[in-house]
């Protein structure tokens, strides 16, 4: 949870009372007990009012809104109850998924903001208070509405489960999602190709694993989780092109089946990583770990102390490689390609832009609609809908050029 900025009015003690205490517009403001979480939840609930510009003199009220009666059922309590159901619901081979992680970090906010508060009175301003602590934190538009959708599925899950009445839900639905130029929350850029040329640069300073990555996800386009769970036993070698069906997917939900095949370039770059168990990930950070140190050790050039060699490897250590790499430490190893290729060039030379796993998806799908069309692009990315394999392949300009050449 990030605190507040420096130039927030400070959570304080007054010692002769035992309280917290804040002091806004020249007048100090009582809490509650100081370090109590109700005090704690006022406090930041206060701020977050602060950003809106919705304070004024005279109009303070920061104390916690928890109402005491039969009927009470704090928003924390609400919280672990839907978080308990979430982590059954959203998981892929017996573990929780992104999609867990995602409302974990959604409902954070409002655990923050109204966490002692009575969830059947978590009404339209309260969301509207989420949503404005959530633009403080710097969080883009997009991030924002996709996390306000996660607060209401909560709450339409207790509708369901008769935890709150059905007008909370409705009341909450009134809420708009932030609309692009209304609000002051941070734009994001939109995802565009990366370049061949950035791509083949940073080859050399990755281990073969993550190269092996790199260039499948370029010839393939799969998705950057897609690509780092792939296993030996996922893929049907029976024909001339092998066939890649991952165990867990994006649309597995609705469905959906996904297929990926792999053309002899692809079958090339795998087939060194085949010499493992059918169940054991292609890719694995560990065994890169491994190579390094034994490229490290044969690469010595002074011999090796008395003191070095008596270590014993730690059984348990605290930060170990692990068996795959995830989506996140895919992208930092890309991230640190980058790095090391540009620090390897000459200072006059143009530097190599940041660029992360899901850009190598861009670049296929708008190869592939260059030179097969949309319906081509539409079946390699395997989109079911072609208005969202508009969103991952350019619109070919040259085509464009072309027509206006000829016609304009």
């Amino acid at each position: 949870m990030p605190r507040p900025s420096s130039r927030d009015p400070k959570y304080r003690l007054h010692k002769a009372r035992g309280l917290a205490v804040v002091s806004l517009f020249g007048k100090d403001h009582y809490l509650g007990k100081y370090g109590s979480p109700e005090s704690k939840e006022a406090y930041h609930r206060l701020i977050a009012e602060l950003h809106t510009g919705r304070l004024v003199p005279g109009r303070v009220s920061a104390t916690a809104n928890r109402i005491e009666s039969e009927a009470y059922l704090g928003l924390n309590v609400l919280i672990e109850s839907y978080l308990s159901y979430a982590r059954e619901y959203y998981q892929s081979e017996g573990k929780p998924n992104h999609e867990f992680v995602d409302i974990t970090y959604s409902l954070e906010p409002v655990s923050t903001l109204f966490g002692l508060s009575d969830a059947r009175t978590f009404g339209p301003k309260a969301l509207k208070l989420v949503q404005q602590h959530m633009i403080a934190r710097d969080w883009s538009r997009r991030l924002i509405n996709q996390r306000i959708n996660r607060v209401r599925r909560m709450f339409k899950w207790a509708v369901a489960e008769e935890l709150v009445p059905p007008s909370v839900l409705e009341g909450l639905r009134a809420v708009p999602g932030l609309r692009y130029g209304r609000t002051t929350a941070r734009e994001t850029e939109p995802v565009r190709p990366v370049d061949d040329a950035h791509i083949d640069a940073i080859l050399p300073y990755v281990t073969r694993q993550v190269a092996a990555l790199i260039q499948l996800q370029r010839l393939t386009g799969m998705r950057p989780c897609e690509v780092v769970a792939i296993r030996p036993r996922d893929i049907d070698r029976s024909g001339k092109i092998w066939v890649y069906e991952p165990a867990s997917h994006k649309n597995q939900w609705r469905g959906h089946r996904r297929t990926i095949p792999l053309g002899p370039r692809a079958q090339q770059l795998i087939a060194p990583f085949l010499n493992r168990p059918e169940g054991a990930n292609l890719f694995s950070p560990r065994e890169a770990e491994e190579e390094r140190n034994a490229g490290r050790r044969r690469n010595r050039k002074t011999p090796m102390t008395p003191s070095q060699a008596k270590r014993r490897k730690k059984v348990k250590p605290k930060k170990a490689p692990m068996e795959r790499y995830t989506v996140d430490s895919y992208r930092r190893a890309i991230e640190y390609g980058v790095k090391m290729a540009n620090k390897k060039k000459k200072p006059d030379a143009a530097k190599i832009p940041k660029w992360y796993p899901l850009q190598l998806r861009h670049t296929r799908a708008t190869e592939v609609r260059k030179r097969y069309g949309l319906d081509g692009a539409q079946s390699a990315l395997g989109h079911k809908n072609a208005d969202v394999t508009q969103v991952y392949a350019e619109k070919n300009l040259e085509l464009a050029i072309r027509i206006a050449e000829e016609t304009g």
